[in-house]
């Protein structure tokens, strides 16, 4: 698990670690940005930055049925983007857990860290930040290894 801010580089250290993995590397896409230019940019860069031998998958809200079709070395980029695709943010974080542990292959999850901004001055962002806090944690006691990427530096969370 991968975590860290808006352009910290989190996105590009998953992206160095599954490129160690067993191929076929499957690179599951959960933004797909939907008209928002400034989002279509972004999508646009991780896209150029991938290797062309990696698959690319989207799925938005179905990923843990997604990941559990799945064989080889994954990287899901990103469980915000995940959890802000549900209605009331109301993801199955379980379902989630469990693909995890049980699919054929590594898998590489990229997750924002958003607890350490400012605090939401909005319902919905207070939820949204409560969701996504909430199944980090989860997604961690579940992984192998998390890192925290800062300011595109590295460092290894203990349990």
């Amino acid at each position: 698990m991968v975590l860290g801010g808006t352009r910290s580089g989190k996105s590009e250290v998953a992206e160095r670690i599954v490129a160690t993995l067993p191929a076929p590397v499957i690179y599951v896409a959960t933004a797909t940005g939907g008209g928002d230019a400034d989002l279509d940019a972004r999508i646009a860069r991780h896209r150029d930055r991938r290797p062309p031998e990696w698959t690319t998958v989207e799925s938005q809200h179905d990923l843990p049925e997604t990941l559990t079709s799945l064989t080889g070395s994954v990287l899901v980029d990103s469980v915000g983007a995940w959890i802000a695709d549900h209605i009331d943010f109301s993801a199955d974080v379980d379902g989630l857990c469990q693909a995890c542990l049980a699919r054929d292959g590594d898998t590489v999850l990229v997750a924002e860290e958003v607890g350490l901004s400012v605090h939401p001055p909005t319902e919905i962002g207070r939820r949204f930040v409560d969701a996504l806090g909430e199944c980090n944690r989860r997604l961690a006691d579940v992984a192998d290894q998390a890192l925290l990427v800062v300011a595109g530096r590295t460092l290894e969370l203990g349990r």
